[in-house]
């Protein structure tokens, strides 16, 4: 099981889609909506954040060191 992070400044209906492919695949996947990207739903099973309300600036460094693959959109 692969960690993946995509990062979103914007709503990428593409991105939705690959990290529901993704967390179908079995792999363990986040969503960090970086400051001005509109608010959506992400796929059953991926989890979702925005920076800095919910995740600091230092946990999401951590995170992209911690993940196996890192997406920005």
């Amino acid at each position: 099981m692969a960690r993946v992070l995509h990062l979103l400044k914007a709503g990428d209906p593409l991105a939705l889609s690959l990290a529901g492919e993704q967390q179908a695949a079995g792999d363990d996947v986040t969503l960090v909506m970086l400051p001005g990207a509109p608010d959506f739903t992400p796929p059953p099973g991926v989890t979702r954040c925005r920076v800095p309300d919910e995740l600091s600036w230092e946990a999401l460094l951590e995170r992209i060191f911690e993940s196996d693959q890192v997406i920005t959109w």
